[in-house]
């Protein structure tokens, strides 16, 4: 009992608020980053001295990104930004101008986003109850 009167009083003491909005964005961007993990798992274990991720922006943009270190030691990245639009899906890649996607390409973009539907936000929940 004596506790929940001190955690009423918690949230009012000056300070308190800040720490806990920064461990919430934290706890936020640590699951952000998990998604795009797993979602750049979905085609198989990603080679040793790559990083690849692949994510929903927001509800129309996915994001591919993958880097490597190429055999003189430079780094090497693709960022792919899909927009899907109602008559079409369009790519980004390097932030260069937007040009539609193939019949092929969309075919692929489809069954990953199909996979990413299935797969990652069951993942994300036993991360977080696995955390708790």
């Amino acid at each position: 009992m004596a506790n929940t009167k001190i955690s009423r009083l918690l949230p009012k003491l000056p300070g308190r608020q800040a720490t806990d909005d920064q461990r919430r964005a934290e706890a936020y961007q640590r699951l952000l980053r998990l998604e795009a993990k797993l979602g750049g798992e979905l085609f198989g274990p990603v080679p040793a001295g790559r990083s690849r991720e692949f994510f929903c922006l927001d509800e129309r943009t996915w994001v591919w990104h993958e880097s490597w270190i190429d055999a003189y030691g430079n780094t090497q990245m693709i960022n792919t930004h899909y927009t899907v639009r109602p008559d079409a899906v369009l790519k980004s890649q390097n932030n260069q101008g937007y040009q539609k996607v193939s019949a092929d390409e969309f075919k692929t973009l489809r069954q990953a986003i199909k996979l990413y539907v299935q797969r990652v936000p069951a993942e994300l929940q036993r991360y977080q109850f696995s955390t708790i």
